[in-house]
């Protein structure tokens, strides 16, 4: 029903991500990698992988002229890298993030009225970026206590009012279940309400806390499936996950969490 997709920088990490890539489409999975500049793209070229989600940046951010600039140019390379991978989604935050998750330009409090003007603005372009090529960009939703302290319109309610504002089939939501449920939880009605909108362009998973695979902590992914099936959601379901013992359990509890 859903088409599943594994986070390839976070499994079988004693490989090379190429390696990565070929077990994940063995296993029957579509892969998703993060900063395609650490990549050799050639190499991952050559491996029968479908490619689902990567970065859609390497720097930048939203709202100030001159980060606004490096983001709609390094998005149009990301497009280019993409191109190569056959890969038709890319990702986008808040803000630029460094190795470490952690923001490049962090912001104290809430973003203003002006940063959410700027936000939307530089959205549009990035979507009318994304239709002229045929991919779409998705803005993901993170959380700041734990993983990502100062990222701004980091709640899956800011990225879901900045995609509705911008209204573009250019750009979608990346709703990612691990961030919302430690930023805001009641998940099943958040879906409900992304999905009514028509603003999901993929959903990743992880379990909390640890951010491992589902079957690990606190949500019930099951009852998370049955929802996204009973809306009629048929898109991607990603797991960014650490593997809590090994990979291949990890990638068998995945499965069995959204098997219906």
């Amino acid at each position: 029903m859903f088409t599943l997709a594994v986070c390839a920088e976070m499994v079988f990490r004693d490989l090379p991500v190429d390696e990565r890539a070929r077990r994940l489409h063995d296993e029957g999975f579509q892969v998703e990698i993060w900063d395609w500049t650490r990549h050799d793209l050639d190499a991952l070229a050559r491996t029968p992988a479908e490619f689902g989600s990567m970065t859609g940046y390497v720097r930048g951010n939203l709202t100030d002229p001159d980060g606004v600039a490096e983001l709609l140019r390094t998005a149009q390379e990301s497009i280019d890298a993409a191109d190569r991978l056959g890969c038709r989604r890319l990702n986008l935050h808040g803000t630029g993030l460094d190795g470490d998750g952690l923001p490049v330009d962090p912001v104290k409090g809430e973003p203003t009225e002006e940063m959410w003007a700027a936000a939307r603005d530089t959205l549009t372009r990035v979507a009318e970026l994304g239709e002229q090529a045929g991919v779409v960009f998705t803005l993901e939703n993170l959380n700041t206590a734990v993983d990502h302290p100062g990222v701004p319109f980091a709640k899956a309610a800011d990225t879901l009012a900045l995609v509705s504002a911008v209204d573009r089939p250019g750009l979608r939501m990346n709703l990612d279940l691990y961030h919302a449920q430690i930023g805001e939880g009641n998940l099943i009605e958040l879906v409900r309400k992304a999905h009514g909108a028509g603003l999901i362009g993929e959903i990743q998973v992880a379990d909390v806390p640890g951010r491992c695979e589902p079957g690990t902590g606190e949500i019930n992914y099951p009852a998370v499936a049955r929802a996204l099936a009973g809306l009629g959601y048929d898109g991607t379901v990603a797991m960014e996950a650490w593997a809590s013992e090994d990979s291949d359990s990890a990638l068998r509890r995945f499965r069995t969490a959204f098997t219906l």
